[in-house]
């Protein structure tokens, strides 16, 4: 039996200057999700972050939205898992991901970080857990490595915009299957959007 999600994280940074640029992408999928179940995410400082928790198709579920940069993630995601004790495998952290295209969005059963700041943070506060899930919302790629620092923090095109929000409406409708712990169902769904 795959492990069912207690605790979905989605990655960005602070303040209004980041809202909708492409390294947020991953706040704005649970943001779309708390709004889809009428919560609302309240600042928590214990665990440096937004949270909420939710009922999604009978699974008791916490979301989280770190309030720290990206690059410091981790400990956000590593005061609440601990508070809660929510095992890294219960973990599902939703991110930007530069090797997919806009409009493509793939569940991974653990890994590395692949360059992901917000990643390698987790993986560190976890005590070097990589076994956490990720849900990775593509965002594209520059096309030049110099240039991604730039790019991430920039919002998309309005017609990557519109993918992007495509694949985290995607995300959504399989979210209910990976939640459950049924993962080949869920990428199954979702990858075959």
């Amino acid at each position: 039996m795959d492990t069912p999600v207690e605790l979905i994280v989605g990655l960005g940074n602070p303040g209004p200057n980041y809202e909708r640029t492409r390294h947020n992408a991953g706040a704005d999928l649970v943001l779309e999700l708390a709004k889809t179940l009428h919560v609302e995410l309240k600042h928590e400082s214990k665990f440096f972050g937004d949270t909420a928790r939710v009922t999604l198709d009978g699974h008791d579920v916490r979301l989280l939205i770190p309030s720290t940069y990206m690059n410091l993630s981790g400990k956000s995601v590593s005061a609440l898992a601990k508070f809660y004790q929510i095992a890294s495998e219960a973990i599902l952290v939703v991110h930007d991901e530069l090797d997919k295209s806009p409009g493509e969005a793939r569940f991974k059963k653990g890994g590395g970080h692949g360059g992901h700041n917000g990643l390698r943070d987790i993986i560190k506060c976890l005590g070097n857990n990589k076994e956490f899930a990720r849900l990775r919302i593509g965002i594209g790629h520059p096309g030049n490595a110099k240039q991604v620092a730039d790019y991430v923090l920039k919002k998309a095109s309005p017609d990557d915009q519109q993918l992007i929000i495509n694949s985290i409406d995607d995300a959504l409708r399989a979210l209910p299957l990976a939640v459950a712990g049924q993962w080949e169902k869920a990428m199954l769904k979702l990858h075959s959007a």
